[in-house]
């Protein structure tokens, strides 16, 4: 295939990926708008991260959406911005995802956020819930917990535990230091995943016996 000018070779373009992973375009595009200026402006993104919403952000999100079972119930706790919840209800719509945040500024702001993205016609109804508490204080449970930069894997575990169904899952985005992480918390699995034009996508798994 010719390479574009301004492409790298190798390359999978931004609109290849878009395509690729979400069903519905418009709402994604959407979400991405409302993260360049509601999130800015209020302080849940970084003034610098306009030009890297798409890639530090959003596709960052993908690889923890390969690891869910379809037609599972997922709690984002300390969702903020609604990573990587929204992502993982527009890129898995068969999904039903919970924001969990206790901060009312970030709840106002993914309430707004999920109500416009409502808003905007598509094959599949969006199935988003936004809880104002923090994680301790929720009584339901999920078939699996996620989490991005809230807590150590130890905290996160202690936390969210309560929040699982009996072999539900604990599904934390970690970085580079995620191996270090797992040290402190024993049974837990690390996932390296590797999409096509994503940054590698390191999630740790703690899963819930009987």
């Amino acid at each position: 295939m010719e390479t574009k000018p301004g492409e790298i070779p190798g390359e999978v373009s931004r609109e290849t990926l878009i395509s690729r992973y979400f069903p519905e375009d418009q709402r994604i595009r959407a979400y991405a708008q409302f993260l360049k200026t509601q999130g800015i402006e209020r302080g849940l993104i970084g003034p610098r991260e306009a030009d890297r919403i798409w890639e530090r952000h959003i596709f960052n999100c993908l690889p923890i959406t390969t690891l869910f079972s379809k037609g599972a119930t997922v709690f984002d706790i300390g969702s903020g911005a609604g990573l990587p919840g929204i992502v993982i209800a527009l890129a898995r719509p068969d999904l039903k995802v919970v924001l969990i945040e206790p901060l009312e500024r970030r709840v106002e702001f993914l309430q707004e956020a999920t109500a416009a993205l409502s808003e905007i016609s598509g094959q599949t109804p969006l199935q988003i819930q936004v809880i104002r508490g923090r994680a301790q204080d929720v009584k339901t449970t999920a078939d699996y917990v996620t989490a991005r930069a809230v807590a150590p894997l130890e905290k996160l575990k202690k936390i969210s535990w309560h929040l699982l169904k009996v072999n539900g899952s604990l599904l934390a985005m970690k970085g580079e230091k995620a191996q270090e992480e797992m040290l402190t918390v024993p049974k837990s699995t690390l996932h390296e995943l590797n999409l096509e034009g994503i940054e590698l996508g390191r999630i740790v798994e703690v899963k819930k016996g009987a």
